[in-house]
């Protein structure tokens, strides 16, 4: 992929049995490729 900044991140939390004590995390993010500006 080779990505070297990410611009945004989205986590979420559910719980999926409140008596089984489970709690499922998922986060999701933009990557991207930052490059200096050239030079003119």
């Amino acid at each position: 992929m080779g990505a070297n900044a990410v611009l945004s991140v989205d986590i979420e939390t559910s719980d999926m049995g409140y008596q089984m004590g489970i709690l499922v995390f998922s986060a999701t993010g933009t990557a991207v490729v930052v490059e200096p500006e050239a030079q003119s």
